[in-house]
Order: C-alpha cells, then sequence, then structure tokens
C-alpha cells in the first residue's frame, strides 16, 4: 500500500518569504521528507513557472482591517514603553497623515481609538476585532472551501507581519487545521509587527522566543520552537560557490583589485546612503593613491530602484562597479518587488570574495560573517538639510541592536575621515572583529546556521 504524504499548504507574501522558503533547502527537503507542499501564494509572482505547486488568490482585507492594524501597532508600542520604561519603542512609529480627506477620516479614527483602548485589554479586544472581520470576508469564505477541498494537514505562515494572512489562517483554525508562524525578521518583535496569530510559532533563536513572550503574553512558551532561519542557508552551499577567478570574469572585475563591499540601505532607514557611498569612495581613492588597490562592489538594497545613487557612481566610476540585486518588480509597492532564485547565490558569492561590507545598521553582517568577514557600522549622520556631518546614528538606539553581545562586533566608523582608517585595518585584521560578529550572529540565529530547514521540518512533523 502507497503511503500518503502528509499534504502542507506554505503561505507566501513576499520577496523574503519566497527567498527564504522556495528558494533555500526548505523546499528541496520537503521532497526527501515525504512531504506534499502546495504554496497559497498572494504574491505576483508565479510559481508555477518555476514548477511548483500553487493555488493563487488574490487575497482582500476587510477596508477596517488596516485601521486597526495601526490601532493595535500604537497601542502595542505605548503599552512596550510603559512596560519597559523605554522611549525607543515610539520611535518605531510613523507620523500619522491628515493630508486629504481619506487620510484625514482614517488618521481621525486611529487617534480616537488608540486614546480610548490604551491599555493591555485594550490590545486583545482590538486583536479580537481584526479576526472577526477578516472571518467576514470574501478571502475568508474563498479559503473554507480550499481547505475542505483540498485537505491539508497543516498550514505554514511564512511571514507574521503579512496581513493578507489573517483571513487564511482563521480559516484554518476553524477547521482545526494546525498552523504554524514563522518570524519574518530579527527586528521585528520589537516593532510590534505580530499581525498574524498562529496556533504554534518558528523563530529564529532563544534570544527571539524572550522576545515574543516578553512581548505577547497571550502566547505560551510551549507554542514556540527555536528553528534558527532558512534565510542565510545559501551562504553554505560551499559547491555553489564560484572561485574567485570565475566570481570576477562573471561580473567583470579587475583581477589585480582587492574589493569591499557597500551595502545600500532602503531610504526609509538611510535618507544620505548616498553621501556615506560617496565618503568609502573618497577614502578608497586616497588608499589607491598611497600604493593600494581597491575597488568597491555596490549592492544596493533590493527594494530601493532609485537613481539617487548615480551622481556617486558615476563620479567614482573607477572605483565603484555596481551588482544589482537579481530582483523584479512586479507591482509598484515594496512587497511586490520580488527575488530570482540566483540573488541568494550572488549575495553569497559578493559576502565570499569580498574583503569586508561597509553599511549602517544592516543585517548583512551576518551574510558576511558567515564567511568570516568584518562588517564596519557608519556612526555619523547627514540628517540636516546642509548635509553637515553630524556625531551618532539614532537607529542603533533600536531594540533590536541590544542583541550586539559586544561592541566590537563591527568596526564603527564615527566620522568621515576615519573611513580610510577603518578599512584599511578591517582589511589587515578582519579578525579583530569577525569572532565577537560571530558570537553575535550565534545569539540572533540557531547554531549551526544551515540546519535551519532540517529544525523546521522536524518540529512541523511533530503537529501532524
Amino acid at each position: 500500500m502507497t503511503k500518503i504524504k502528509p499534504k502542507i499548504f506554505i503561505v507566501i507574501s513576499d520577496g523574503v518569504s519566497l527567498r527564504n522558503f522556495v528558494y533555500s533547502d526548505f523546499y528541496r527537503l520537503a521532497d526527501i521528507k515525504g512531504y506534499e507542499i502546495h504554496f497559497l501564494n498572494t504574491t505576483v509572482f508565479e510559481l508555477s513557472k518555476l514548477g511548483l505547486s500553487e493555488i493563487r488568490v488574490n487575497t482582500k482585507t476587510h477596508p477596517i482591517t488596516n485601521i486597526l492594524k495601526n490601532v493595535r501597532k500604537h497601542i502595542e508600542l505605548r503599552r512596550f514603553t510603559e512596560r519597559y520604561n523605554n522611549g525607543i519603542y515610539l520611535k518605531y512609529l510613523f507620523p500619522l497623515s491628515f493630508k486629504g480627506i481619506k487620510n484625514f477620516v482614517k488618521s481621525s479614527i486611529t487617534t480616537v481609538l488608540v486614546k480610548m483602548l490604551n491599555s493591555e485589554k485594550g490590545i486583545l479586544k482590538v486583536r479580537s476585532w481584526i479576526k472577526l472581520l477578516e472571518s467576514n470576508t470574501k478571502t475568508y469564505k474563498e479559503f473554507l472551501k480550499i481547505f475542505k477541498d483540498h485537505k491539508p494537514d497543516l498550514i505554514y505562515n511564512t511571514s507574521q507581519r503579512a496581513v493578507s494572512s489573517i483571513a487564511i489562517i482563521q480559516s484554518a483554525k476553524q477547521l482545526k487545521i494546525p498552523t504554524i508562524g514563522f518570524i519574518y525578521s530579527w527586528d521585528n518583535l520589537p516593532k510590534a509587527t505580530l499581525d498574524v496569530e498562529t496556533d504554534f510559532y518558528h523563530v529564529w533563536s532563544q534570544h527571539m522566543k524572550e522576545e515574543l513572550l516578553c512581548y505577547h503574553h497571550f502566547i505560551d512558551k510551549d507554542a514556540i520552537t527555536v528553528t534558527g532561519t532558512p534565510q542565510f542557508e545559501p551562504h553554505f552551499y560551499g559547491d555553489k560557490l564560484l572561485s574567485k577567478d570565475d566570481f570576477y570574469a562573471k561580473y567583470n572585475l579587475k583581477p589585480d583589485v582587492n574589493y569591499i563591499c557597500f551595502s545600500g540601505d532602503d531610504i526609509t532607514t538611510s535618507p544620505k546612503d548616498p553621501l556615506y557611498l560617496r565618503d568609502v569612495a573618497a577614502a578608497v581613492k586616497e588608499l589607491n593613491n598611497g600604493g593600494k588597490n581597491l575597488g568597491i562592489i555596490f549592492r544596493r538594497c533590493p527594494v530601493d530602484l532609485s537613481d539617487r545613487y548615480d551622481s556617486v557612481i558615476n563620479e567614482y566610476q573607477d572605483i565603484i562597479h555596481p551588482i544589482d540585486p537579481i530582483w523584479k518588480p512586479l507591482g509598484k509597492v515594496w512587497d511586490a518587488i520580488l527575488p530570482a532564485e540566483d540573488d541568494a547565490l550572488l549575495l553569497a558569492n559578493i559576502a565570499e570574495h569580498c574583503a569586508l561590507v561597509v553599511n549602517l545598521g544592516s543585517s548583512m553582517v551576518f551574510d558576511f560573517v558567515a564567511h568570516h568577514k568584518p562588517c564596519a557600522y557608519f556612526n555619523y549622520n547627514y540628517l540636516n538639510p546642509k548635509n553637515i556631518e553630524e556625531a551618532g546614528v539614532f537607529v542603533y538606539d533600536y531594540i533590536h541592536f541590544q542583541s550586539m553581545p559586544e561592541n566590537h562586533a563591527v568596526y564603527w566608523i564615527d566620522s568621515k575621515k576615519d573611513c580610510k582608517k577603518i578599512i584599511l585595518k578591517a582589511i589587515e585584521s578582519p579578525l579583530d572583529r569577525v569572532e565577537a560578529a560571530e558570537r553575535w550572529f550565534k545569539k540572533i540565529n540557531h547554531y549551526p546556521f544551515n540546519k535551519a530547514s532540517d529544525r523546521i521540518w522536524e518540529n512541523i512533523s511533530n503537529h501532524l
């Protein structure tokens, strides 16, 4: 008798989820372990073109849900501020817009509800309203039918912040189908981004498990499993990494040049990012004039399709070599810019063949330390109209940076004039920072890093 394979439905809601759960070992292991996989695809990317089984549904949330989501976030961040006596939580809030009638009405309702419901009980009330509204949508009814027809054994939600997944999860719960939610990113939980409530949760680390319990008292510790994340697994596909000669040839790099990577940030995190690229390029130029032979591989943030770096790239075209992420814009919003399968390996090869990465507070520190390469963080800013250098960068005050166990996990570039010195030091003494960065990586992601997909499937099997 043929053994029936357990049927798992995996919700894919954005590009990062696509990268983590379709392009990694996670999907490949499913077949080896004897699972039947179907993707509930809410993105604009057609997984069927990759030969994958998908069910495409154009999810539409209740018109009031996004207002209540914002209300919930405002209240939770206020509660976190009071609970832990730390005003930094309020820095995660974007100002409400009152421009135009539609925004005025939404923001006015949000303001009133936040004042009325600003309590621990108020949070739970708003959460229950959201689930009730989403359980009365067309999407909810469609998924009830889909699940009744297909009879999946488990639903795996790959992002806790995708509001479009709430109706999917609620319909599964109605039919008593177990649901597991994956926490999307290392910085998400302090930002109050738990929009989708599942029966069980997978987190990156013990540190993240403690965060989940700390911020959301309605979650039981036994519902949380530490698995790690598949996000970094491609760095350990040793047989797929190019040799230095092949990598340099493929991307038309100069064979005698030692490259560093400038990793671009999104425009919200670093609106003056091109000025940092200019500073690094100027420092490299000075070092080369002194006898060094360095270049910069510029990898922009995948969702930044602007031309804001162009003038700097043109000015330093003999030094800066752009290698764009292999992501495709399939819509007008950031989560409709989706990666190609080759991008994860491109990033792994850049990290393998660059001496260090330079950026403003990015998780690229972990991509590079996977290859035993150091990271340098900018610790000055240009957040003034005249673009005058000022000390400090506010993003390092955010809660997720408190996970850094030692201040010397990265090199700190405290001013423009320090760029040259830090670049030289990082190239000549990389291990000064790599060992501490590896300890940080082990704190935010379960070790061994290349076994996250195995651990996820092992835990899924426990819920079948």
